[in-house]
């Protein structure tokens, strides 16, 4: 079994560097693994060429992008150490190419959209907490132990000669490969001839070499004249299945597109109305939402690391900051061409196979961008901190917290585009295109399964609506229709829930939330299996970097 076109397209333009560490937390490796690997999974991916329109592409821009890449690539190696170890020995031990192929597609031998089962023999269960924590550490052990950098988000936790636990900043523990990076931000900062651009990249630079984003994460906010974007560093912490503690490190180069941008920034103004607007007792909207939000459109031209794992991501929110947030901002970024791919090589053919012809009709793309958008727009609304003296949402619902974040961002995203068409803001296609597209889109994100925070959300929204009867299925056809009333319900329902376990900080209400509704069950499993009869592909895989932009 062979899947050449995959293994031909496997994504990730590779550059040399160190891969030399402090102390190692690495898993063991069998002289050669073999595959478990079906034919359903080898085709799991569909191959995707990234790219733009390189002739906005200046000289400079010609000049700075190789730089941005290679520090990519370095992001993306200290990204496979934290989610598995030593990936040249992982692959080395691989003798089956397809196999070898979804081992880069998934940083390690463990499927992330099967809810990280193992695809290679004899290699066990995933960590929970991947390689951020030393394999034989306990929580009791854990949460025992006094030290004020634990929990932070750039520390690997390790043993000392000892065998007590110990702390080590990222920018210590990956000394050469950061000072590497750092080296190439700042390489590109004395090329460009955009100043807000330059003091961007070396905040970035100094950042890396420190781990204080705080600073670099602000002029990333007040950069907004540039062509060329870059997200790197440390960033979100789904990895962390353990305490959802730790941001692991990625990458994403970026092209913006100033016509969409255009278009999208007049919604930015309007959150703090739609915060007073939430649908949940008032003492769940205490948090002050600025109305700075900046909405981007963009391509993105290169992912490493974290975003790169398993499902693709077509849309970033950041800073993760809450304080920068509320002072600050955010920057919802939507990718489009990498949205405009999901949509029309897994979403529409997806859609022919369940969704009911009557209201196929509403299957668009102006509906997937708009939902994808006011997601990311969402995690600015709510609630960051308790209510009740447990510290932020985050360290209240701890391993859970991500999850149900992006539950909540699903659902208020959608209430948003109601409300917003409620207001006369929205006036192009009606509102049912999105309640359809956004129903589709659940079945195409389920099928990431529960390995992720967003699988999770997804599981818990598709079982929360079917018990609503916010959609129905047609048992001759096995095809889906929204009842719209029962959807409108059924979106301002699920907010009241979500928004109050986080301003509670209910954890165990979380966990029992999620042991209900988080999972797909046989019925829904049969028509996910349908779709794999059709040959619809799960997610993408990329052929991207610098040859395919014509850069070398």
């Amino acid at each position: 079994m062979k899947n050449t076109a995959l293994t031909t397209l496997v994504a990730i333009v590779l550059f040399s560097c160190s891969t030399s560490e402090p102390k190692k937390e690495e898993m063991p490796t069998a002289a050669t693994y073999a595959s478990l690997l079906t034919e359903k999974e080898a085709n799991t991916y569909i191959p995707v060429t990234l790219t733009t329109d390189t002739s906005v592409f200046s000289d400079e821009d010609r000049k700075i992008i190789p730089l941005l890449l290679e520090a990519g690539a370095i992001m993306d190696e200290l990204f496979w150490k934290e989610a598995y170890g030593d990936k040249s020995e992982l692959l080395n031990a691989i003798a089956d190419e397809d196999a070898r192929t979804y081992a880069m597609a998934n940083y390690g031998p463990w499927d992330r959209l099967n809810d990280n089962a193992p695809f290679l023999s004899g290699v066990g269960e995933k960590p929970a907490g991947a390689q951020f924590y030393p394999a034989d550490m306990t929580k009791e052990e854990f949460e025992a132990w006094d030290n004020p950098f634990k929990s932070s988000l750039y520390t690997m936790v390790r043993r000392d000669s000892t065998g007590a636990l110990t702390s080590i900043f990222y920018h210590e523990y990956f000394k050469e490969e950061i000072s590497r990076a750092a080296s190439l931000l700042r390489e590109a900062s004395k090329l460009t001839t955009n100043a807000s651009f330059s003091f961007y990249l070396e905040e970035r630079a100094k950042a890396l070499e420190t781990d204080r984003y705080n600073a670099s994460d602000i002029a990333w906010l007040n950069l907004t004249d540039n062509t060329i974007d870059v997200v790197i560093g440390p960033i979100e912490n789904y990895e962390d299945h353990l305490y959802a503690y730790k941001a692991a490190h990625e990458c994403y180069i970026l092209v913006k597109d100033r016509e969409w941008s255009q278009r999208l920034e007049r919604y930015s103004a309007l959150l703090p109305a739609l915060q007073k607007e939430l649908p949940c007792d008032e003492k769940y909207k205490q948090d002050a939402i600025g109305s700075n939000a900046q909405l981007n459109a963009y391509d993105v031209i290169f992912y490493a690391g974290d975003c790169n794992a398993g499902s693709k991501t077509i849309a970033v929110n950041l800073p993760n900051d809450e304080e920068i947030q509320q002072q600050y901002g955010t920057r919802r970024s939507q990718l489009k061409n990498a949205m405009r791919a999901k949509f029309d090589k897994i979403l529409i053919p997806l859609a022919d196979v369940l969704i009911a012809d009557d209201q196929r009709q509403h299957i668009t793309f102006d509906a997937f961008f708009g939902n994808t958008m006011f997601h990311e727009v969402a995690h600015g609304l709510g609630i960051k901190n308790t209510i009740c003296g447990k510290g932020t949402v985050r360290e209240a619902l701890k391993e859970e917290s991500s999850a149900l974040e992006e539950g909540k961002a699903d659902i208020l995203g959608l209430w948003m585009v109601s409300k917003l068409y409620e207001m006369g803001e929205i006036n192009e296609g009606v509102v049912m295109d999105n309640y359809v597209t956004f129903l589709a889109g659940i079945f195409r994100s389920v099928r990431f399964g529960a390995s992720s925070a967003h699988g999770k959300a997804n599981m818990l929204r598709f079982n929360y609506f079917r018990e609503a009867g916010a959609f129905s299925r047609d048992e001759t056809t096995g095809k889906y229709s929204v009842n719209t009333e029962a959807m409108v319900e059924a979106v301002k329902s699920l907010s009241a829930l979500i928004l109050s376990l986080q301003g509670e900080g209910d954890y165990e209400g979380v966990q029992k939330l999620m042991s209900e509704k988080g999972f797909v069950d046989a019925d829904l499993q049969k028509d996910l299996d349908r779709l794999q009869t059709a040959h619809i592909p799960v997610d993408v895989i990329f052929n991207q970097g610098a040859s395919v932009l014509g850069l070398q």
